[in-house]
């Protein structure tokens, strides 16, 4: 959990007044000529489609060429063969960014890598890291990693120092020195009218929907990652970014203009009806849940065992008659990816026995049918009836969704594993709690296990050490990391290679680490977000240690050999000069 239950429980006891206005409007209305509910199979979305096809037409050349001049800048000579595929726009490889969960810690860490690939940065550019993020297709996270995507979308595509710092003006930029649900802990005042606040912002919603802790975690991520909120504002009565929907992002300048990564974010279902193998480590989801996605066009899930998709500007609709608009509040989608409140499995019926828990919050100012979960986001189920023989919840009227790395898999990496989406490389951002605040790469085991539940319909998965002490004994989250440099013919869709960077070691200059924090650490000063940006920035940029150097001068043309390496492959290339010894230094092979 990010916060304790005591300070939960705290804010439940303040608050006995039922609200009297809102901010969070869904609204219903008859649904548009031709409306299609649920859309089947395993291939991308129509809309989807034709964003990336439109990206790689007016985008990805140029970007692909900044990125190419910055990594020769490094003074680096790379195979010709590597120039001829970055310049040529029929032959542009696809990019996938996975960034994953661990609280603050993992936003501020995978904001730090973002940093380190975006061509606005001076340093980046130098580097010769500067430009892949430009010439990304999709970016992914969950939890703390969906906080940072969902917040980056939705500012408009800014700088990372724009994104955390703010703009002066009508975007505070992030707020962490404000606690997420306890903000003014010691003022009692303060907190009861925080409280009072982030249910007055969701009475319109409980009038025609189940409202849980789920929609309260939105609504105060909201004044944290959305536009609409500063400083000075953070108590204001204003809407702290409740109007941003998902599914108008699309309508941004930057996603007009193509520059902007599809954003996805990934979910788990917490069904009452799933048993099977969960991943060891606390986790508690099943590895054989169905993982749902939510992207600028769709909600839904790639599994062969539902393999179905609802529209997002739509969410919340379960027939073809009457639809709901304004159900895909960015940070209810955002919260929902972070909840870890399903720990405590809660109830209406559940409370009635026991008043000392924090989900009094919300069943005291809006009282549910007493089964109805409060401590999950719930979604109304628009695929009810859908793929009743393998689907366990295609008779539930509600989706009880809960953080999408519950079950192990701390990355979201099976978005990129969608055949459809073409993905030839995944920058693997990990930011796992896995010791001491360092990864060390659970989360890719939990993959590995888990595609093998769910091999239909996907892409290989890039086969990678079976347990943690192949991770340790090797370094392999120590130093960035190639999976997959050799693709398995075992199916027709062979898969991405996989460029693992996480943040797995002290820095190795022997100072003090601040990448490490707790993923329970609930505030932030500025210096400590800048401190460990800084050393995410060397993490990012720095590759493995050669020899006596703590640094490889070699290393942007690395990442750029493996940028382009399953194009490579699809010409009958053979790797050469410094890609094939990149190769050598940067692989597992097992």
């Amino acid at each position: 959990m990010l916060h304790s239950v005591t300070s939960l429980t705290t804010i439940a006891l303040l608050l006995f007044s039922v609200p009297a206005s809102a901010a969070v409007d869904p609204a219903i209305q008859r649904c548009p000529s031709g409306f299609e509910l649920v859309r089947r199979g395993q291939t991308i979305s129509s809309a989807e489609a034709q964003y990336i096809k439109q990206k790689r037409k007016k985008v990805l050349p140029s970007a692909f060429k900044t990125y190419h001049e910055n990594v020769k800048r490094t003074g680096i000579t790379l195979p010709h063969y590597v120039e001829t595929i970055l310049e040529t726009k029929e032959k542009l490889p696809t990019v996938g960014i996975a960034t994953s969960g661990g609280g603050y810690r993992a936003a501020i860490f995978g904001a730090g890598v973002l940093n380190a690939l975006d061509a606005r940065n001076a340093s980046s550019a130098r580097k010769g890291t500067g430009g892949l993020l430009q010439a990304t297709t999709h970016l992914a996270g969950l939890s703390g990693g969906g906080w940072l995507v969902s917040s980056f979308a939705q500012a408009n595509f800014p700088t990372i120092q724009h994104l955390l710092f703010g703009d002066g003006q009508d975007f505070g930029g992030w707020l962490p020195e404000f606690d997420i649900w306890a903000p003014f802990a010691d003022n009692p005042a303060q907190q009861t009218m925080f409280a009072r606040e982030l249910m007055q912002e969701l009475s319109v919603k409980a009038e025609h929907f189940p409202v849980s802790i789920g929609d309260a975690w939105g609504r105060a991520l909201a004044r944290h990652f959305s536009n609409g909120t500063t400083a000075a504002t953070f108590l204001a009565n204003t809407t702290h970014g409740s109007g941003i929907l998902f599914s108008d992002l699309i309508h941004l300048p930057t996603f007009a203009s193509h520059e902007q990564p599809v954003p996805l974010m990934v979910l788990n279902l917490d069904s009452k009806h799933i048993n099977g193998t969960v991943f060891p480590g606390g986790n508690f989801i099943p590895l054989n849940s169905p993982m749902f996605e939510v992207n600028l066009f769709e909600f839904g899930c790639y599994d062969d065992v539902l393999a179905a998709h609802t529209p997002i500007k739509y969410l919340g609709t379960t027939n073809k008659s009457i639809c709901v608009t304004g159900f895909d509040e960015t940070m209810f989608l955002s919260g929902s990816s972070s909840n870890l409140w399903n720990e405590l499995n809660i109830t209406a019926e559940i409370l009635a026995e026991s008043t000392a828990n924090f989900s009094i919050l919300i069943n005291e100012t809006y009282p549910q049918s007493p089964a109805l979960r409060l401590d999950t986001s719930n979604f109304p189920n628009p695929f009810h009836g859908v793929a009743p023989e393998t689907f366990a919840d295609a008779g539930e009227t509600v989706l009880t969704m809960c953080d999408g790395g519950l079950d192990g898999q701390l990355m979201p990496l099976q978005p990129m594993l969608v055949p459809d989406r073409n993905v030839d490389l995944i920058v693997a951002i990990d930011v796992s709690n896995d010791n001491g605040g360092f990864a060390q790469g659970a989360s890719l085991i939990a993959t590995q296990e888990r595609m093998q539940l769910f091999p239909r319909g996907m892409a290989d998965f890039p086969r990678v050490p079976t347990t943690l002490d192949v991770f340790t004994a090797e370094r392999l989250a120590a130093r960035p990391t190639f999976f997959g440099c050799t693709p398995s013919q075992t199916r027709h869709a062979a898969g991405p290679l996989l460029v693992y960077m996480a943040n797995g070691a002290p820095p190795r200059d022997g100072s003090q680490p601040l990448t490490n924090t707790s993923t329970f650490q609930g505030t932030y000063t500025a210096d400590e977000m800048q401190g460990m940006l800084a050393q995410t920035f060397v993490v990012a940029t720095q590759g493995a240690e050669v020899g006596d150097a703590l640094e490889d001068r070699e290393w942007a043309a690395c990442l750029a050999c493996a940028v382009v390496d399953r194009a490579r492959a699809r010409e009958g290339v053979t790797r050469s000069g410094v890609c094939a010894t990149c190769f050598a230094r940067y692989c597992w092979e097992g």
